[in-house]
């Protein structure tokens, strides 16, 4: 009987050890399992035990939308020309290179397609920076185009670049296209390409005049009438050059300039004054006054007294200096208005769209 007690006793002790050992081997905690896509580096400490150091990476590749995206974002490349880009496999989404590709693909498939086509919309953009300015006018196909913030800001590039050379009066566009860069360090006839492969229309920088001042007394200001929308550039401008001949006129040269800037853009003026229109265009208007004369029967000298007073009105239709100032107030004559200010115009470039 006591023998059979103490068995039991043992066999009762051992179940409740092997008890005790299973709620250890639940209650101990556990190190977290590492996930199984984490990489794992071998390191070897001190004591020649292996350890481990897990690294992980929590940030995701983004989706082919998202690049392309990006990409239309930097560029303003339709959809599936940067979905085309992309894919390609030397540029394996890589965004970078895919900037090079549509460059490279890209606008010179665009610019083959829109070449010849017919461009009578734009923009004119100026530019003055201190004794030098710009005026640059560029073409597009259409108004909608021209209005883009893409197409305006190419052509601020334009002017910008232009008052930054050393270059005077007319521009070979061409050369200037291929050297000069844009605020970016790009040349500009790579900027022209990725403003053609965003718009998708034919663009051509049309004309550029560069004006120097021609003393250190000169002041130059311009003004730009019917601006874009959030631009400077604007369908036609004009720039212009006036002298400081007294004391008064420095305080007043700048606003003058301004205002007869408007009147230019406004009175549209062929030549700077009578003495700049060339001699082959006076005695044609001449011949026609006389014309109109034949079988009067008036006397030469009355002739000559009539001559005269119609050229003075034909002057003041084309010269800057004969026209009423349309700006102010009282609209005298422009040298006159400008001669009571102490200032004389010494010259000026007017460029509008025409169509």
């Amino acid at each position: 009987m006591f023998l059979s007690s103490r068995a039991g006793l043992r066999s009762c002790g051992a179940r409740i050890a092997t008890s005790n050992t299973r709620c250890a081997s639940v209650l101990a905690p556990t190190a977290p399992s590492a996930p199984t896509a984490a990489a794992a580096t071998p390191l070897h400490n001190n004591n020649n035990k292996i350890n481990y150091i897990q690294s992980f990476s929590t940030a995701a590749k983004p989706s082919t939308a998202q690049l392309v995206k990006q990409l239309r974002e930097m560029t303003g490349a339709p959809m599936m020309e940067c979905k085309k880009a992309l894919s390609t496999p030397e540029v394996d989404h890589d965004l970078e290179k895919a900037q090079e590709w549509l460059r490279k693909y890209g606008s010179a498939k665009a610019s083959s397609k829109v070449a010849g086509r017919e461009a009578l919309e734009g923009l004119v953009g100026v530019k003055i920076e201190g004794d030098r300015a710009s005026i640059v006018q560029v073409k597009s196909e259409t108004d909608f185009a021209s209005r883009s913030e893409t197409f305006s800001t190419f052509v601020q590039e334009i002017a910008d670049a232009a008052t930054a050379g050393d270059v005077n009066g007319d521009v070979d566009i061409g050369a200037f296209m291929a050297s000069a860069k844009d605020s970016k360090g790009q040349v500009l006839s790579e900027t022209l390409n990725d403003a053609i492969l965003a718009i998708r229309e034919n663009i051509q920088v049309d004309s550029m005049v560069i004006m120097k001042a021609s003393s250190d007394k000169s002041v130059l200001a311009g003004y730009v009438h019917g601006r874009a929308p959030n631009s400077s550039c604007g369908s036609a401008a004009a720039v212009v050059e006036v002298e400081v001949t007294s004391d008064a006129g420095s305080e007043k040269a700048e606003e003058a300039a301004k205002k007869l800037a408007m009147h230019v853009v406004a009175a549209k003026p062929t030549y700077l004054n009578p003495e700049s229109v060339p001699e082959d265009v006076v005695n044609k208007e001449k011949e026609i006054l006389l014309e109109k004369m034949t079988g009067t029967n008036k006397p030469p000298e009355i002739m000559e007294k009539i001559v005269a007073g119609q050229m003075r009105k034909f002057y003041e239709g084309i010269c800057l200096t004969e026209q009423s100032h349309m700006v102010e107030e009282g609209n005298p004559k422009v040298s006159k208005a400008m001669k009571s200010l102490g200032l004389e115009v010494k010259n000026y470039t007017l460029v509008g769209m025409s169509k």
